[in-house]
């Protein structure tokens, strides 16, 4: 259910990704009180972004999850901001987040939705 994308400017060596990835994946689990079975992380390295006119590092998130707490996204944020800002050394100030709660009928798996 959960998805976190992460996509930066920032090369990152595959050996490191793995490393990344793993341990978003479970600190997304904790977050939000979910089975790790379901959390699904993508980090998109490499990327063509610019943000406040720069090219200096900078990240771009997307998180979204089925019963996402509409009214945590601040503290999700710092949280968010936190991990990449320890995992990518990328400052908060430069990572935007997008947070999506979709209707469970929306959200599809194993050949069905969760609706």
């Amino acid at each position: 259910m959960p998805l976190l994308t992460v996509t930066t400017n920032m090369e990152i060596y595959p050996d490191h990704q793995e490393q990344i990835l793993i341990k978003l994946s479970a600190f997304v689990a904790q977050l939000l009180g979910k089975p790790e079975s379901y959390v699904m992380v993508q980090l998109q390295s490499g990327q063509p972004m610019l943000m406040g006119g720069t090219n200096e590092p900078c990240a771009h998130l997307r998180l979204k999850s089925l019963g996402l707490p509409e009214d945590s996204t601040e503290g999700l944020s710092t949280a968010l901001c936190d991990a990449i800002t320890g995992q990518l050394r990328i400052p908060a100030n430069r990572i935007y987040i997008e947070f999506a709660n979709p209707a469970r009928h929306m959200w599809g798996w194993d050949k069905g939705t969760f609706g």
